[in-house]
């Protein structure tokens, strides 16, 4: 026969409470949609302030990959607050001229909190020790080098931003301002300032702002990642249309192609 349990203490019940608070959502569907209802007609630059004087989402950083356009989302997000965490993915397999725009734009800025993710190198040598599983199972290259290090450092914020822009690709065409990550149950926004932007607004920024270029834009680079995964764009062609060529993917993994967001 079970024995009757003793009632719980308060500690204990503030415990339990506790737990149960931090397995729950950081945000629902309807917050986010609330945020998109919140902002529409606002600039871009009026939607960041808000964000962070008002700490509308939280511990919030930005994921930036310091490619073709990334400058310009840093740059706006530097205006707010330089101090926002900057995570860049190192996957070891970067253009060389990446790394050095990436140290270039960051002193440019005057960004400080630029945070390195690196791939375990457990998962390296268990899953690619040759290095070369990009040219035979990209996706699973890129989710050691690129989904779970960021799964692992998001986990500390609860909301990120993005430099994703609807004019980059159809899969990106329908995206919003705010939506949740689906890529857990942790409920975390994912925020897209730009999302809107088209590439003449892109151009005209950088232009207005005197932003420094990643030099292998002027040589028919629009959209730039991993080295052996980018390929060069023929003028009228999908700006990510050399990424992964020749492979039915359009994404790496830490953003789902696709997708339908509520609006």
């Amino acid at each position: 026969m079970n024995k009757p349990q003793a009632p719980l203490t308060t500690d204990e019940a503030q415990n339990r409470a506790i737990d149960r608070l931090d397995v729950s959502p950081r945000f629902t569907e309807h917050e986010a949609l609330r945020l998109n209802n919140m902002f529409r007609g606002s600039s871009t630059q009026e939607m960041l302030k808000a964000v962070f004087e008002g700490s509308l989402a939280g511990d919030v950083a930005t994921v930036s990959s310091f490619g073709a356009e990334s400058v310009v989302l840093l740059h706006l997000l530097a205006e707010v607050d330089p101090n926002v965490p900057v995570l860049f993915l190192d996957t070891g397999k970067h253009f060389a001229e990446t790394i050095a725009y990436r140290d270039e734009v960051v002193e440019h800025l005057g960004l400080t909190n630029l945070q390195i993710l690196a791939p375990e190198e457990a998962d390296v040598q268990a899953k690619d020790e040759s290095g070369l599983r990009w040219s035979y199972d990209p996706d699973g290259c890129c989710e050691i080098r690129k989904v779970k290090p960021l799964e692992k450092a998001l986990d500390r914020f609860d909301a990120s931003f993005t430099g994703r822009k609807a004019f980059q690709s159809s899969t990106r065409a329908n995206l919003p301002r705010f939506e949740i990550d689906t890529s857990d149950a942790a409920g975390r926004l994912k925020i897209n300032p730009l999302i809107d932007w088209s590439a003449e607004d892109i151009a005209a920024y950088m232009e207005e702002h005197d932003l420094p270029r990643h030099p292998l834009v002027a040589r028919g680079f629009p959209s730039i990642g991993c080295e052996p995964c980018t390929h060069k764009v023929a003028p009228g062609e999908d700006p990510r249309s050399g990424r992964w060529k020749g492979w039915d993917k359009t994404e790496c993994g830490i953003h789902k192609p696709g997708e339908e967001p509520f609006l």
